[in-house]
Parts: structure tokens; C-alpha cells; sequence
């Protein structure tokens, strides 16, 4: 359990004019826990910065101005959604005799086989809700992944950390290792054909007056000066010779 040591004062300006505060470059907040007083703090945002950027569990040994201890975990931090710059953060009472409920941060160490084999590492959980006293709080919880091979993956039931309860559901995936991507190309089936845009013979149409039936369509070769019968009539039949008697 990691611990640091911060310096805060008990503010006296509340609701709106606690916002004059981030104009000086002081960030206002509560301090707060069971059974006890709440307490409306400022600190300097250079101080606060660290404490939410930290990668670890970490316990606030919180010292204010008025001569009283406390200790305390930061449990939420408001952030100004234009400039993101905190604006608003809570810090939690610690009771050295009860268990509290926190976000346990999750890093990975190592290289995994698979990924020496060709596959992709997938970080799925960076943090765990865990339960557990102010003493038994881990700094973090390393997994090292040197062994772990392609389409093998490590769940919540798979971790074992002392004097701590996890709530997450067990059958999460914390890490695993996928093979990788692999686009192929389409394949010719054997015996398709291959379609191909083939451009019809624009229809000729021509100016003037319509042909009758039977005349020749100009642009028609091999037709010039042949009549066909009209469309629909029989050509007229041969009459035979009359019988000598």
C-alpha cells in the first residue's frame, strides 16, 4: 500500500463562491466518511493533480490547516468538460477497522509467448472493484503474461490476491491473446465466369420518314434491292397448270 502525505486547507467559502477558489488555482472539495464530519476542503491544483493521475492504489495522509490528521482515499474527481481541468473532488474517510470499496488498479508485465508467436495482446481489464481494510489495500495488481499463448486468455477467477474480496464477475477477461488479422484475397471458384462489361450496339435511328415493310432498313448489308414479303402475308401461291383432257 502506497501512502503520500497532503497539505489542504478547510475552506470557508461554500456553493457558488467556492468556484472564486479555481481563479487562484485552488480546487475545491469535501472530505467526508462514515460517522464522521464532513469537512469542505481546497487544494492547490498542482497538489491534486497527482493524486488522480496516480497509477496505484494510493492512501492520502491529508494534513489541514487547522491542525487536524485524517486518513483518506480520493474517491471522485470532477473535471470541467471544456478546459479539463478539475473542478470538484472527494476524499473518503478511512476507518482502520472497516472495509472499504475501491478500483484496484490492473498492469500487465512481460511479453507473452503468443505474442512472440505472431499474436495480439488484448488488455480488456485495467481495473478490479475490490473489498478489503485501509491495511490490506495493494498498490496495484501486476499479471505477468510471459506464458501465456495464442487464444489463451486469463479471467477474474484466475487471480489470487491475499486479504482482498473481488467483485467483478469471474468469468471476465482480464488479458488475453488473439492470433492476428489476416485479410485473404478473394479466390477464383473454379468454373465461374468472369463477368466483363461489354458495350450493346447503340440502336440506329434514322431520321425521316419510317420505312414500309419491306423496304430495306439503311445501314443493312447484303439486303440492297431484295424484297421481303410484308410481315403477316402469306407470298402468293404458284398456280398449276390445267389437267389436259
Amino acid at each position: 500500500m502506497s501512502e503520500i502525505a497532503v497539505n489542504a486547507e478547510v475552506r470557508k467559502e461554500v456553493g457558488k463562491q467556492a468556484k472564486q477558489l479555481l481563479k487562484v488555482g485552488k480546487v475545491p472539495g469535501i472530505y467526508y466518511g462514515h460517522g464522521q464530519k464532513n469537512i469542505p476542503l481546497a487544494i492547490a491544483e498542482l497538489t491534486l493533480r497527482p493524486l488522480y493521475r496516480a497509477s496505484a492504489a494510493t492512501v492520502i495522509n491529508l494534513a489541514l490547516d487547522d491542525g487536524t490528521k485524517h486518513m483518506c482515499i480520493l474517491r471522485d474527481v470532477q473535471f470541467d468538460p471544456v478546459t479539463d481541468r478539475p473542478v470538484h473532488f472527494d476524499l473518503f474517510g478511512l476507518n482502520e477497522n472497516e472495509e472499504l470499496t475501491i478500483e484496484l488498479p490492473v498492469t500487465v508485465t512481460g511479453t507473452a509467448q503468443g505474442v512472440r508467436d505472431g499474436g495480439i495482446l488484448q488488455h480488456i481489464l485495467h481495473r478490479l472493484k475490490i473489498v478489503c481494510l485501509p491495511k490490506n489495500i495493494p498498490d496495484r495488481l501486476e499479471i505477468n503474461v510471459e506464458t501465456l499463448e495464442i487464444n489463451k486468455s486469463i479471467h477474474v477467477r484466475d487471480l489470487s490476491i491475499p486479504n482482498v474480496k473481488v467483485l467483478e464477475n469471474e468469468n471476465s477477461t482480464v488479458v488475453a491473446v488473439v492470433p492476428p488479422t489476416v485479410l485473404k484475397e478473394a479466390e477464383a471458384v473454379p468454373g465461374a465466369v468472369v463477368a466483363e462489361a461489354t458495350l450493346a450496339e447503340p440502336e440506329v435511328i434514322s431520321k425521316g420518314k419510317k420505312p414500309e415493310e419491306g423496304e430495306e432498313e439503311p445501314g443493312k448489308e447484303g439486303t440492297a434491292g431484295k424484297k421481303e414479303p410484308a410481315a403477316g402475308k402469306a407470298a402468293p401461291e404458284k398456280k398449276s397448270a390445267p389437267e389436259k383432257k
